[in-house]
């Protein structure tokens, strides 16, 4: 029996609501469109399918633009992405596209931008937070109450739709015993670097840019008070480090949560990081404020990701850097600083992308050697998974 259900509800909507979410619907198709428009011309004569360059070539206009909250001004962005990688693919097979647009009266929620209940859900508009009432049928065993009702499905994400005037959700809900139990796993690994914060197997890359800048900034800063020898410089030295650790700490939450949101989005039980353990060894040229981010972002990750049924792991990191994670090839010589290319296969990509297809095929082979045999597990990729074997699989919309 499949695990995944899609459960379509109507919404019973407070007096007022219609003209908020008319509106928030109307801001999330301008996001799109703007996206859409963006990505299929390019800015280099390319179509961009990077949901990562997309982001930041718009995300800060498209906030000021519109009134959505941050996630609901991503999850616009991602969607066009989307729809331009479909039509990317069938002009590489010879069939006649053009840009997507967006018309339908729709917005994407997940966890972040909605919270879902038993009976009703939350949702972020451009004037705040507005509660619906689910309609349901009171039979328990007909849908969508046969799911919205039972505790061992859980919500994952929904598309608000209205149609005929009314508001309806088309909510994803995937059944908790298959995800935690023996049922399929997709995981998502995370290779963790000094340039590059965290990478991604999907392909998201966090940049180290501004945190390293920062750190170079404070330490400056220090220093120099350090040299003036007085109690003030002593008490502003202080100061420098609330600041600092102020700074640091909101920058870690802020891509904590969009690992976490990655994660959700793909569908993701297990959110898989090297072990930190020794990980002054395996990251040579790591400062000790480097050592400090990296714990202090797996732990929020690991208590953002346990609110949204998601758990954080760690792996034994051996040669997730050297090993190519196209035919399994492991040699030294296969990585040159961000470079990676395998000196059997040819594969070639960024170093700390490989590395995360690793990490997260790493703790593939763990389950595989579990006592009980282990579930099935893939790991998720910017498009389709990769399963222990090596065996890269589309998505589905793209197999048929």
């Amino acid at each position: 029996m499949e695990s995944r259900r899609t459960a379509v509800i109507k919404l019973d909507t407070p007096e007022g609501a219609n003209e908020h979410l008319r509106e928030t619907v109307e801001q999330f198709k301008y996001c799109a469109n703007t996206a859409s428009e963006w990505c299929w011309h390019g800015d280099d004569g390319y179509h961009v399918t990077s949901k990562a360059k997309a982001e930041d070539a718009l995300y800060g206009q498209l906030r000021e633009d519109t009134e959505l909250t941050a996630n609901l001004v991503q999850k616009g962005i991602r969607q066009a992405v989307e729809a331009i990688k479909s039509g990317v693919e069938r002009l590489k097979n010879g069939q006649d596209t053009s840009r997507p647009t967006f018309t339908t009266d729709t917005a994407v929620y997940d966890k972040r931008s909605a919270t879902f209940h038993r009976d009703h859900v939350s949702l972020s508009t451009v004037d705040g937070r507005i509660e619906c009432d689910y309609i349901l049928p009171e039979d328990d065993d007909t849908p969508p109450t046969k799911y919205v009702a039972n505790e061992n499905y859980e919500f994952r994400r929904a598309t608000l739709h209205r149609r005929d005037g009314d508001w309806y959700l088309h909510a994803s809900m995937l059944k908790k015993d298959d995800d935690t139990g023996t049922g399929h796993r997709t995981v998502l690994g995370v290779d963790l670097g000094v340039n590059q914060l965290a990478v991604a197997s999907t392909g998201r890359f966090w940049s180290a840019a501004e945190f390293n800048h920062w750190k170079q900034e404070y330490e400056k800063r220090r220093d120099d008070l350090q040299q003036c020898g007085t109690r003030a410089a002593h008490d502003a030295i202080a100061g420098v480090k609330r600041k600092e650790d102020g700074r640091f700490e909101i920058f870690l939450h802020r891509v904590a949560n969009e690992i976490v949101a990655e994660a959700t989005e793909h569908d993701c039980s297990h959110i898989v990081f090297e072990d930190l353990t020794d990980i002054r060894e395996n990251v040579p040229k790591a400062s000790w404020h480097h050592l400090w981010a990296f714990r202090r972002l797996y732990e929020y990750v690991e208590y953002k990701a346990k609110e949204q049924g998601v758990e954080a792991v760690q792996v034994d990191p051996r040669n997730t850097s050297k090993r190519c994670s196209t035919c399994g090839f492991t040699h030294n010589d296969n990585r040159h600083d961000e470079d990676f290319e395998c000196q059997d296969c040819g594969y070639q990509n960024h170093a700390d992308y490989n590395a995360s297809k690793n990490i997260g095929l790493q703790y593939l082979r763990r389950r595989q050697n579990a006592d009980d045999g282990g579930a099935p597990v893939d790991v998720r990729l910017n498009r389709g998974t990769l399963n222990v074997s090596g065996e890269y699989n589309l998505p589905a919309v793209d197999a048929a």
